[in-house]
């Protein structure tokens, strides 16, 4: 049986092993940028319909996407299903599904991004809960698990030489889980699901408030690689912002069977969501009571 005192030095060795990891990484974090806080995605002015990918246009046609015309009339057919009163191509997502990369890059509800020395965490308020960044230096290669945010590895740049890092590359690959979105408007992703999405995500220089995210898109779905730049704007009084729970299965007034949504009225009925829209199949059920 090791004597105490064996025991006690054995504790203060692994200890000391892990004492100066920890101050390693302390004095590591300082070479990384502070992005503390809430960020929101800014709302441009004239800008109409719900949140976009490209925060400058309106949704829908207005996006102006590079698609092929096969795609174009998914976007075409999607449009035309809301205008009765459907999901068209948001339907999934409509009923809390993930809507996934690059959707999560709208930001609905302010995110807080968490930075680590190997990982840099997204987290979002919704639906698509969170974004797993990894800085460790890992490279390509091995199978990745099909997900509706896919599989994100970055690097940190010091661009402007100063000594702390100002910019944050990023790559996400699938296999993507879909279908996936751009917009509520159902502008879409290929099927196929096999998105490469690249950010380059930095402050801007001149306001450290105010975050850019250059991404590119490339997809099938596409006829070339389609940019926007992304902002986000936080409140630097507000560095200790409360979070609020967002739980879309516990708010949503949405019900969906088979492929077929309803609504929820206030006193507890199904209702139609578009006019001659059939009641589900009831075949399971009794005779209702007289």
């Amino acid at each position: 049986m090791l004597s105490r005192c064996v025991i006690a030095s054995l504790v203060l060795a692994a200890a000391a092993s892990i004492i100066p990891d920890a101050q390693a990484q302390t004095l590591d974090m300082s070479k990384y940028p502070d992005w503390r806080g809430a960020w929101a995605r800014v709302v441009v002015r004239g800008v109409t319909g719900q949140p976009s990918f490209d925060q400058t246009k309106s949704w829908g046609f207005g996006q102006e996407a590079p698609l092929t015309p096969e795609y174009q009339k998914v976007l075409a057919d999607s449009i035309a299903d809301q205008a009765q009163g459907g999901q068209g191509g948001f339907f999934d997502h409509a009923r809390c599904i993930s809507a996934g990369m690059p959707m999560m890059t709208v930001v609905f509800n302010p995110m807080e991004i968490v930075i680590t020395p190997y990982t840099t965490y997204v987290l979002l308020g919704d639906q698509n809960p969170i974004r797993r960044i990894f800085t460790d230096g890992r490279e390509w290669g091995g199978e990745i698990e099909p997900s509706y945010a896919g599989y994100s590895v970055g690097r940190w740049i010091d661009e402007s030489g100063s000594g702390v890092y100002d910019l944050l590359e990023v790559e996400t690959r699938g296999p993507f889980r879909g279908p996936r979105v751009f917009d509520p408007a159902g502008l879409p992703l290929a099927f196929d699901n096999q998105s490469i999405i690249k950010e380059r995500i930095h402050a801007d220089p001149t306001n450290p408030n105010l975050l850019h995210d250059e991404i590119t898109v490339i997809d099938h779905a596409l006829t070339r690689p389609w940019t926007v730049d992304k902002h986000y704007v936080r409140n630097p009084n507000d560095l200790h912002h409360i979070w609020a729970e967002y739980n879309c299965p516990l708010t949503t007034q949405f019900v969906a069977i088979g492929r077929q949504m309803y609504y929820l009225s206030a006193d507890g009925y199904l209702m139609p969501m578009k006019k001659g829209q059939k009641p589900p199949d009831l075949r399971y059920f009794g005779a209702a009571e007289k």
